[in-house]
């Protein structure tokens, strides 16, 4: 690429002065943050992820002293906010919270309005949300295999509840069925509150949903878990077998939430934000908001969690390739 003679005049002077460009970025990230931030949600007002930022924002201002503004982007499967950040200055002072959709979008949609692999950096993986499957507390099914036998004696009988066509529950779903073999039919909603609803009053056999949807239901009785989909059994549910445990070995679905900045942020400035967040994630008071709603708190380097973004577009890619789920 050609540089005008006045940048490449600006870079004979850094340079003849000693100061590389690698120093600059320090010097940045020395800096920063010196202007209020801003933290994008792609949902509505209300649920975990929405309370991922606000936490996070009220937090980050205490560290810094710096406005902190939590904006709620919801629509188009969280394409609208995820554009939105992708557009941004990639200066650090805009963070995207993402969430399952951000790895499974690439292969539910023809056309994005970004690149999801090319378009933001990483920051950290802030938490997880193991699925459970749950069913009516007056369903006849009591455990993993009963859905298995009733699956096989009568495929395509049992009707399972999703929030929509590509959903993470839908997914699980799918996932379920290619590694267990079985045909069940997909009733989707237009979200995880009418579709609980309806799964308490009976009109939908099962599902598998995120903890923090289904904790209250559970709590309040209208629903029964059979198992959680994690590597490991809950404490707020110790007596609870994962699905691994009850029949489907190696089976495991969260649904997790995590930090992204737009692509060409300066790497000190990636490592700052992650540093803070990261301290905030170590929090007594913010993991006790966790806990209550079923999250299980992470952490990490932001290489981590972008070979663990890398992961989770290669698991739902071939799911939705197995599944058949065409793009809309």
């Amino acid at each position: 690429m050609t540089r005008s003679p006045l940048r490449r005049r600006a870079l004979a002077i850094l340079i003849g002065a000693g100061l590389p460009l690698t120093g600059i970025a320090a010097s940045a990230a020395d800096a920063f943050p010196s202007k209020p931030l801003r933290i994008v949600v792609p949902y509505p007002t209300g649920g975990f992820n929405d309370t991922l930022g606000r936490l996070v924002a009220a937090k980050l201002h205490e560290a810094w002293g710096q406005p902190v503004i939590v904006e709620n982007k919801p629509g188009a499967g969280t394409q609208i906010g995820s554009a939105a950040v992708a557009r941004a200055p990639a200066d650090g002072y805009t963070l995207l919270v993402v969430q399952f959709p951000f790895a499974a979008n690439p292969w539910l949609y023809k056309r994005l309005p970004y690149d999801t692999a090319k378009d933001f950096t990483p920051v950290i993986l802030a938490g997880r949300s193991p699925m459970l499957l749950v069913v009516n507390t007056e369903s006849r099914l009591r455990s993993v295999a009963d859905v298995l036998a009733a699956a096989r004696a009568r495929p395509g009988s049992l009707n399972y509840g999703t929030s929509g066509d590509g959903s993470s529950n839908h997914l699980a779903m799918e996932r379920f069925a290619g590694m267990t073999g079985v045909k069940m039919t997909s009733v989707p909603y237009k979200g995880s509150t009418p579709l609980l609803t309806d799964l308490a009053g009976g009109q939908v056999g099962l599902a598998f949903d995120a903890f923090p949807h289904v904790l209250p239901f559970i709590q309040s009785g209208k629903v029964r878990p059979l198992a959680i989909a994690d590597a490991r059994r809950s404490e707020l549910m110790p007596e609870l077998p994962t699905v691994s445990e009850a029949g489907v070995p190696g089976y495991e679905v969260s649904s997790w939430h995590g930090f992204v900045v737009p692509a060409g942020t300066p790497r000190p400035v990636v490592d700052k934000l992650n540093a803070q967040i990261d301290a905030i994630l170590a929090m007594e008071d913010v993991r006790k908001v966790f806990r209550q709603q079923g999250v299980v708190p992470d952490g990490g380097t932001p290489d981590a969690f972008r070979s663990f973004i890398a992961s989770q577009m290669d698991l739902w890619k071939q799911v939705v390739r197995q599944a058949g789920i065409v793009p809309q």
